[in-house]
């Protein structure tokens, strides 16, 4: 079991660098989802399942799918109705 402790905490800082070095921002954003799933696992194996279903929800679903909407929305040009037009 402490084998695989060290295997994940070592996975989770190899996504960390992956996400904040990669130019591409779907690339990161993939490995940011993917990093919350190690995350969630190392709560789940310190029994923390309260946490690890908060991580799992927030950090693995609902990020994924903000960043990728506004990712989208960048690139295609939209105006946000926050902005005020010059």
């Amino acid at each position: 079991m402490i084998i695989l402790k060290y295997l994940l905490v070592i996975f989770l800082v190899t996504t960390a660098y992956l996400a904040i070095s990669f130019k591409e921002e779907l690339v990161s954003i993939i490995f940011l989802s993917i990093f919350s799933i190690i995350l969630t696992t190392l709560y789940l194996i310190h029994n923390a399942p309260d946490v690890a279903l908060a991580e799992a929800v927030i950090g693995a679903g609902l990020n994924t799918a903000i960043f990728m909407t506004v990712i989208s929305q960048v690139r295609e040009g939209k105006k946000s109705m926050f902005r005020e037009d010059d």
